[in-house]
């Protein structure tokens, strides 16, 4: 994808949350509005961790860490080659993010946020998703919110994908949750 002529150089957008909270529909919404790439996140998970995850077993660091070296890697191929890029992890701690986003430039980090009583029949009416509902609860168990210093745009999975894009847009128009 070609560069966003308004943007003095490529950035990447990080769309994060817990499993249901809507953070695929709102990517690919933001990317195909923005014109920018798009990568599900879930995509690059090896084929041990889908098979635990469908299974029921809640996934722990060492399953996690050569899927946050692939979202990285991503995440490097983007700003090397000068796109734009939005991409979904459940980035739930600060060490995964700090090694997704670390001390890059320009990647701003969305989190779409939702309690258990929203996310849950979301979850037990999806389709074709390898994550079961019964891991939603160790998904909130792992989860370490943004800090104020992760810049975090934050936003509530309440809101229809469309509201929540256009929120996007506009914090990034402004300049909100920006890192470097």
């Amino acid at each position: 994808m070609k560069q966003d002529p308004a943007l003095p150089h490529p950035m990447v957008v990080i769309v994060m949350g817990v499993s249901g909270s809507g953070k695929t529909t709102a990517a690919k919404l933001l990317a195909a509005e923005l014109g920018w790439e798009f990568r599900e996140g879930d995509d690059l998970h090896p084929p041990a961790n889908v098979e635990r995850m469908r299974t029921g077993i809640p996934l722990i660091d060492e399953d996690r860490w050569p899927w946050l070296h692939r979202i990285a890697a991503v995440v490097d191929d983007w700003l090397e080659r000068g796109v734009s890029g939005v991409l979904t992890c459940s980035a739930l701690k600060r060490s995964y993010r700090d090694m997704i986003i670390g001390p890059r430039p320009n990647i701003r980090l969305v989190h779409i946020q939702g309690g258990a009583s929203l996310l849950s029949p979301r979850l037990a009416s999806r389709q074709g998703h390898y994550m079961p509902s019964s891991l939603l609860a160790s998904q909130f168990a792992t989860l370490e919110p943004p800090g104020e210093d992760e810049h975090p745009i934050t936003l509530s999975a309440d809101q229809p994908p469309e509201r929540i894009v256009a929120a996007i847009i506009q914090a990034l128009a402004q300049g909100d949750g920006a890192r470097g």
